[in-house]
């Protein structure tokens, strides 16, 4: 499977008044770092919506696991990549580390979506394409963003 690194510099905008990472901040992180994966294989957000005709990848669960608090102005590095593929979901496990030390895990579950083509208010799920699948599966490690 292809795991995307990225290495994030904690913002005081993302702390409480303590200077520690406010939890729901690690989760507009680790969707930053899913939108990351799919690029370090050209699959930008644009793509999947010009190309594919989706509306997007939506979250439809979330486990998160926090072991060590993040700081504001420590720099953290996060490995994601896309753990499980079904017929129109997939599973994304980021590991947010400091060096060597595991810091939060998160498994998120997304969605290929789309507008009802007998009822555009619905949104409905759809096969993901192979060739997507194909390019987050290759067995490489990239640095992207």
């Amino acid at each position: 499977m292809l795991t995307n690194i990225r290495d994030v510099h904690i913002e005081w905008g993302q702390c409480d008044p303590a200077g520690i990472v406010f939890f729901p901040r690690y989760l507009e992180i680790f969707d930053a770092c899913t939108g990351h994966l799919f690029a370090a294989v050209e699959v930008s957000k644009f793509d999947m919506i010009e190309k594919y005709g989706i509306l997007g990848i939506p979250m439809v669960d979330l486990h998160t696991r926090f072991i060590v608090p993040s700081r504001f102005g420590e720099v953290v590095t996060i490995e994601s990549a896309v753990t499980e593929w079904r017929r129109s979901s997939f599973k994304v496990a980021h590991r947010l580390k400091k060096g060597d030390q595991l810091c939060v895990e998160c498994t998120e579950t997304r969605v290929w979506t789309a507008r009802n083509a007998d009822d555009p208010s619905r949104i409905e799920s759809r096969p993901l394409p192979p060739e997507v699948v194909e390019k987050l599966s290759q067995p490489i490690v990239t640095r992207v963003g």
